[in-house]
């Protein structure tokens, strides 16, 4: 499949795609005949992870680093599971400091329930 086809697919823009080829993340994509891209389901897959590792956090940098293990083949397996790891127990702190918050937030809410019952209720009587 073409760039826009594989941006179409992937959600993520021509532009991005071209720079993510440029930088190293999606490598050895395949040429036509006539040197257009022709990315391929894997490379779909490959995608989906990407952007799955940003949208939970990990840095560029750390995601060109996995990537480059990647490239490397078996031998790296067990340091890209130690970088998985790492962003896992990262990624499992903010959620519980986003549960704490969002908890922070619930009891706020109750407060205020209650302080517009109690304004009305008041109102009310009078």
């Amino acid at each position: 499949m073409n760039v826009q086809e594989f941006a179409s697919r992937t959600g993520i823009s021509p532009h991005t795609v071209r720079y993510y080829e440029k930088i190293g993340l999606l490598p050895d994509v395949r040429r036509t005949a006539s040197g257009h891209r022709d990315f391929s389901d894997s490379d779909i897959l490959w995608m989906e992870f990407i952007t799955r590792l940003k949208n939970t956090g990990m840095p560029l940098a750390d995601i060109l680093a996995y990537a480059t293990l990647r490239s490397q083949g078996a031998t790296t397996l067990s340091a890209r599971q130690h970088m998985l790891d790492v962003h896992a127990q990262r990624l499992a702190s903010q959620i519980q400091l986003q549960q704490e918050h969002y908890a922070q937030l619930q009891e706020k809410i109750r407060w205020y329930q209650n302080a517009i019952v109690a304004t009305t209720n008041i109102s009310k009587k009078k």
